[in-house]
Order: structure tokens, then C-alpha cells, then sequence
């Protein structure tokens, strides 16, 4: 299993806005995708800024692939993000999952 993650950050302002869009349009993509198995988006406001990451897990890289192209570690955005985040990281972090608890 592959678990992926993306960082972004917007201004406070607009980070309720922002929250929805991930939960109407991202968190829909990684739910459709054949071979995801779970994905979730977490937030943590600093001042004047909000943080959000997002972890999806994956059950290969063969599935993690199919999703994100053939530059897996490179970061996929929609056109709207450019309305909200204040820059655009490049890439995302995948991890091999070694163990878990229920």
C-alpha cells in the first residue's frame, strides 16, 4: 500500500471556501479512482494562513499511476486552485505503508 501527500496553503480569508471545494472536487477524484482506498483532507489554521493536507492511500503504484500520470510524485491541480493557494508545490511525498493499526 502507497500513501500520497499533498500540502497547500490559502489565506484564512478563504480557507472555509476552499475546504468545500477540496471536499466537492478533489476528494470526488480520488473516490472515483479505481484502486483508492481511502482518502481524507486535514486542516490546521495558522493566523493568517491555513494549511491543508491531504492523504490518500493507494493499493500499488500501478493504481497510484493510473491517477496521477506518469510523474506520480508530481503535485495535480485544478484550474480554481489558482484562487485560493498561495503557491504551488511541485510535488507530493509517497510512503510505503510498513504497518497500521485498526
Amino acid at each position: 500500500m502507497i500513501v500520497r501527500t499533498w500540502h497547500g496553503r490559502t489565506p484564512r480569508g478563504v480557507a472555509d471556501e476552499y475546504a468545500g471545494f477540496l471536499e466537492r472536487r478533489a476528494l470526488a477524484d480520488y473516490r472515483s479512482a479505481l484502486g483508492n482506498l481511502a482518502a481524507a483532507v486535514y486542516r490546521r489554521d495558522e493566523g493568517e494562513v491555513t494549511h491543508f493536507l491531504t492523504v490518500s492511500r493507494w493499493v500499488n503504484e500501478d493504481a497510484l499511476r493510473a491517477f496521477a500520470g506518469d510523474e506520480p510524485l508530481g503535485a495535480r491541480y485544478y484550474p480554481e486552485d489558482t484562487g485560493y493557494l498561495l503557491e504551488f508545490e511541485p510535488e507530493v511525498q509517497h510512503f510505503t505503508v510498513v504497518g497500521r493499526a485498526p
